[in-house]
């Protein structure tokens, strides 16, 4: 990679950063991603599942054709890096690294297009409203697959406490599903200094809480993933008065998809019970995301094979992670592979999703060689072994 398309890249990711928009509202983002690729030449196409872009790429005869994702958009998070280019848009942050995804997959594009060792038809899928897990959707039901071709599909993820630069990737499970919980417990208001003419929820939220910790540790086969996780309470307004109400929100995550309805119907049996037992009336709602994010073994090994090829260590003994991806949408209509690349030490505990979260640029020409590298890869084989939809075997790996 030459001197003048690192410069970019960094440029691309500063611009892209500073600039950030939250899921479904990518309309700069969109249009800065449209900007460079008319710069370097390559046909693109808008307004794919909202602000999505799909731009193509074609050399020779070959059939074979494969799609690249990136997705675009950022998080209603107030950024604390203290970076010359931080977010101008306050309370909005890429603290996830999308700016650099998609730097990354602009980077691709340009190699790509130096490139004159391979033939096809290469797709680069610039995705809108990942968080929150609308985006792939909205793509397909926008008629991604059946406008542009694309036999097989992938994807990369930075992936902080990996080694910077290193390639993570394995056939089967790499991420789960996922389940948003609302519970709503209803009492009676009264002053906190005559408890007990009310019926106090926060009680009964507290009890819900512990009772829900038991799930996985009782209720889960010790041998399979599953997470409930409550993350927010919401009550009262007055130090002095007991609401009528308490909201609880969380999450549930399953690398198996089978568990989830399990799951589920234990949550929603033991709120019912602590309602009862407390005298409260109880509102569960459950609202389903992401399916497992799962990697099909051909796909996996040119993923592979593409790190080895852009001269990057390659690990693929790893446990898969607990967190959500809505490529997997993707992965069930296509063949493919998400991989992870590492954004290097965790400093601090710093995470994906913290308010001080830092996308390292030194991975960037690292990310959009092997994105090069996995379309020349796939473009190399013979037709994928299998089409359509995966099957819930497939999915549970």
């Amino acid at each position: 990679m030459g001197d003048e398309l690192r410069r970019d890249l960094l440029a691309w990711r500063h611009h892209l950063h500073a600039h950030p928009e939250l899921a479904k509202h990518e309309i700069e983002t969109s249009a800065f991603v449209r900007a460079r690729l008319g710069a370097l030449g390559v046909p693109r196409e808008a307004g794919i599942g909202g602000h999505g872009v799909v731009a193509t790429l074609k050399r020779g005869n070959s059939e074979r054709s494969v799609g690249l994702r990136a997705d675009m958009d950022a998080l209603a998070i107030v950024e604390d890096t203290g970076l010359p280019f931080a977010s101008k848009h306050h309370g909005i942050m890429h603290a996830c690294g999308h700016d650099g995804h998609t730097a990354s997959l602009l980077g691709a594009a340009a190699l790509l297009v130096q490139d004159a060792d391979w033939e096809g038809t290469v797709r680069f899928i610039f995705q809108p409203a990942e968080e929150g897990g609308t985006g792939a959707l909205a793509m397909l039901g926008d008629g991604l697959f059946e406008r542009f071709d694309c036999e097989r599909v992938f994807a990369f993820h930075n992936w902080p406490g990996l080694p910077a630069g290193t390639l993570a990737v394995r056939p089967g499970p790499m991420m789960a599903c996922s389940s948003r919980l609302r519970i709503k417990l209803i009492g009676k208001a009264a002053h906190a200094a005559m408890a007990h003419q009310g019926v106090d929820p926060v009680v009964a939220a507290s009890h819900v809480i512990m009772g829900l910790q038991g799930v996985v540790s009782r209720r889960v086969d010790p041998l399979s993933s599953a997470v409930v996780s409550i993350t927010t309470m919401e009550t009262g307004i007055a130090y002095n008065q007991i609401g009528e109400s308490v909201i609880l929100q969380g999450t549930m995550r399953f690398l198996d998809p089978d568990l989830r309805e399990a799951v589920e119907n234990e949550v929603r049996r033991i709120v019912a019970g602590i309602a009862k037992a407390h005298s409260v009336r109880a509102e569960v709602e459950v609202r389903r995301g992401a399916d497992p994010t799962v990697n099909a073994p051909e796909e996996a090994g040119m993923a592979m094979r593409a790190g080895e090829a852009a001269g990057l260590p390659v690990m693929t003994d790893f446990a898969p992670s607990m967190g959500g991806e809505d490529f997997c949408w993707f992965l069930q209509q296509r063949p493919g592979a998400l991989v992870w690349i590492g954004n290097g030490p965790a400093e601090d505990g710093v995470q994906l999703h913290s308010p001080e979260y830092r996308f390292n640029d030194e991975i960037l020409p690292a990310a959009a060689s092997w994105l090069a590298n996995v379309a020349k890869e796939a473009l190399r084989a013979g037709p994928p072994k299998w089409q359509g939809k995966c099957h819930a075997g497939h999915a549970a790996g």
